[in-house]
């Protein structure tokens, strides 16, 4: 927009506003909504790789925030060049079409606005979400990828985030993955006070996992992962026994219920070792749940006699059932989420106006 030129001066002579520039705001990316979990792992985020997808896709856009779950992967992008869509693909190296969904401007925001609340999660008012946004954001800035709108965008809507769980008691009873991993895996063996967990991975998503299995009553947990001090350490926190990676195979025919939840470039447990070891514990099954995207359960364990796996899609009806309750917080979330919106579009008129004004007195100069 040119403001220089005598058709705008006229206008902001004669009291008119000039029309504001569109609020440049994009968000590209897929989740359970729009793609099964064998084309969101396509799209994962796997460790070490955050650096060079956030460099491509910074030569499409001036700001930029990755945000990357277990049920999706989003690209918030500002000062766009070019198609969002080639943009995404082009960072992940795959044609994804018929996946991706593209929200602009107002639409961008309100999106945004809904992830942070959990109203687009799996499980909806899940807390989860609205950390894992706030990491994303302080991740762009700090590589400079975060500028005025960006962070502007960013903190409305950690904010009104904030206000749906505070003002409507959408996350009271909070319903997780993990518990719903935990309440499968209830409803496959029954009581677990005389069952035995082993979890795969130590991180923020594991320890919750444990926390349900506690609360279920688990008579024993095994935390088993790559780094073994992280083990260890939630072991002690929460109670279990830790387990180096090597040793997997070694203490799988002791557990009945297996919830995978970690980061890996590949599958870490495959038919082979899951027949093996079950092979040592007759008569008894092995119930399998991978909340991991990639998954790291090698699909072929399906295919083992006693070997029953599941996955995050499997865990949909469940989610489904145990969020009723939460349907009538509902309509005021929304509400809350569209006031929001209104709060940051007033803004950015605000701004343009500002803008408008500072470049017409240039101009005049």
């Amino acid at each position: 927009m040119t403001l220089a030129c005598p058709t705008a001066r006229a206008l902001l002579s004669r009291g008119l506003a000039l029309p504001p520039a569109p609020l440049d705001f994009a968000v590209v990316g897929l989740n359970h909504q729009t793609a099964p979990v064998e084309v969101r792992e396509r799209a994962a985020v796997r460790p070490g790789e955050e650096d060079a997808l956030l460099t491509h896709l910074a030569r499409h856009a001036r700001e930029v925030t990755l945000l990357a779950t277990c049920n999706r992967t989003e690209v918030y992008l500002s000062g766009i060049e070019g198609d969002p869509v080639s943009a995404f693909e082009g960072a992940w190296g795959h044609g994804l079409d018929g996946h991706l969904y593209v929200h602009t401007g107002e639409d961008a925001v309100a999106h945004l606005y809904r992830v942070a609340a959990g109203l687009d999660s799996l499980v909806i008012g899940e807390t989860q979400i609205q950390g894992q946004v706030k990491r994303a954001w302080q991740a762009a800035s700090a590589r400079g990828l975060s500028g005025t709108l960006m962070n502007k965008v960013a903190q409305g809507a950690l904010a009104a985030g904030k206000r749906v769980r505070f003002e409507t008691g959408l996350s009271d009873k909070v319903v997780s993955v993990s518990s719903a991993a935990v309440e499968l895996a209830q409803a496959a063996l029954g009581d677990l006070k005389r069952r035995t967990a082993l979890i795969l991975g130590a991180g923020e998503t594991a320890e919750l996992t444990l926390t349900h299995l506690r609360a279920a009553g688990v008579g024993e947990v095994i935390v088993v992962n790559r780094t073994a001090e992280r083990a260890r350490q939630l072991a002690e926190k929460l109670g279990g026994r830790a387990c180096a990676a090597e040793y997997l195979h070694e203490v799988l025919p002791e557990a009945d219920v297996v919830i995978a939840s970690s980061a890996a470039p590949h599958y870490v447990l495959h038919g082979a070792g899951v027949a093996a070891a079950l092979g040592q514990r007759p008569e008894r099954d092995m119930f399998l749940i991978d909340i991991s995207v990639p998954r790291i359960l090698d699909p072929n364990i399906g295919e083992v006699p006693g070997a029953h796996l599941y996955n995050l899609d499997d865990l949909t009806a469940i989610v489904s059932r145990n969020l009723q309750s939460r349907r009538a917080a509902l309509p005021r979330a929304e509400a809350i989420v569209r006031e929001a919106t209104s709060d940051l579009l007033r803004w950015h008129l605000t701004r343009e106006a500002q803008l408008a004004r500072r470049e017409l007195a240039l101009a005049s100069d």
